[in-house]
């Protein structure tokens, strides 16, 4: 097959400034062409990297992108222009699949020689999905996506398949080695340093937690990009949950690290990790959870909050802690669930063992071939004999 993958106007692949869509897709596309599949890539120029190349199999066409911005408008507008640019370099194809938000709009009807056109959403629909008419196929990555595109464009329900999202389980569930007799527990987050994340709510946790010293000891590694290109909530954000952290905890109890996107040693900083807290408040925004699955994979416990997006994956006290972030007393709530990890290591043990097993069904290899084998169903009958 000959695919297109088309990028939003951001971030770059390979993902040197990270993303998780970035990541997604620069692993699919080298499975693809591993699996001797002619395969294109269309994201956004960057220093450092050519406008044409062909790496690991795979052809890379760069393309002049925008920073991402807080205003949604305005992100909505670059996105129009980002489409704009990459619907004229579109190589000939028999899939094409779309991470922008304007270019399904009118692909499928005026460029078909661009193939089949397949969506795979990373953020909650927010209206678009009722524009969208000729799509081929809907890769939702969570039930609660599924529930919320048919919501809003019901005539999309026959090209709809839960789909998940691709983790490269094999690097994350690398043995770890026995800690030290006295090393705390570790309870840690990796994403972007937003205020949907719940991060002000995980600290307010801590800062119970801290005032109740729970046996055995544990510590706090936070780690991800707070600048506002980079999907954080700005430079003060993190100088805030910084000084909360230090005026909580005692000095070495806490590293709140600068984000790390090279994924040997993004790997080995999901394998410092215990429990993994993952608060998030975006009931609109959470798709999935890449970087809990990840945490899953590297043996960590995860507690979220109560958001459908978790649901396939996370399972109350089988492999998993859930929290009901909504409730009055939502600090309270996750304070608790931590400290119940903290103070029953065999219970930490268990669901550590069946998280990790839970997301194996991720891994980058099983992921591609299962979408290869969809995609060769939306190809006419003819391409596939051929």
């Amino acid at each position: 097959m000959k695919i297109n993958v088309a990028m939003g106007f951001f971030l770059p692949v390979p993902p040197l400034a990270g993303g998780a869509t970035e990541k997604t897709w620069h692993g699919l596309s080298r499975e693809f062409a591993a699996r001797g599949h002619e395969v294109t890539v269309l994201s956004r120029r960057w220093p450092g990297l050519p406008e044409a190349e062909t790496r690991d199999g795979v052809r890379h066409l760069r393309l002049r992108g925008h920073a991402h911005t807080p205003h949604l408008l305005r992100n909505l507008w670059l996105d129009l222009l980002w489409s704009h640019r990459v619907w004229h370099a579109l190589p000939p194809a028999d899939i094409t699949i779309v991470n922008c938000v304007a270019l399904p709009v009118w692909l499928g009807t005026f460029r078909r020689a661009a193939g089949q056109v397949v969506i795979m959403p990373g953020r909650m629909p927010k209206g678009q999905f009722r524009l969208y008419r000729r799509v081929d196929r809907v890769l939702a990555v969570s039930s609660a996506m599924q529930t919320a595109i048919v919501t809003e464009n019901p005539r999309l329900a026959p090209v709809l398949r839960v789909s998940g999202y691709p983790i490269d389980w094999r690097q994350l569930a690398q043995p770890r080695p026995p800690p030290p007799a006295g090393t705390p527990v570790t309870i840690g987050y990796v994403g972007r340093l937003h205020r949907e994340k719940g991060l002000e709510l995980m600290v307010a946790a801590l800062e119970k937690l801290a005032e109740h010293t729970p046996q055995p000891s544990w510590r706090v590694l936070i780690c991800g990009p707070a600048d506002v290109a980079r999907g954080g909530s700005g430079r003060e954000f993190r100088a805030e949950l910084e000084r909360r952290l230090a005026a909580s905890l005692p000095p070495g109890r806490f590293s709140l690290l600068d984000p790390v996107f090279a994924d040997e040693r993004l790997a080995a900083i999901y394998r410092q990790i215990d429990i993994f807290c993952y608060p998030s408040l975006a009931a609109r925004g959470e798709t999935f959870g890449v970087a809990v699955a990840e945490a899953m994979a590297a043996g960590a416990v995860p507690v979220v909050s109560r958001l459908g997006s978790f649901t396939d994956f996370v399972r109350p006290d089988e492999t998993g802690v859930v929290f009901d972030h909504t409730a009055a007393d939502a600090a309270g709530l996750l304070t608790a669930a931590l400290a119940g990890l903290l103070s029953d290591a065999s219970r930490r043990v268990r669901l550590a063992a069946a998280a990790q097993a839970a997301v194996q069904r991720y891994d980058f290899p099983g992921f591609a071939g299962r979408m290869l084998e969809d995609f060769s169903t939306l190809l006419p009958a003819v391409r596939r004999q051929s």
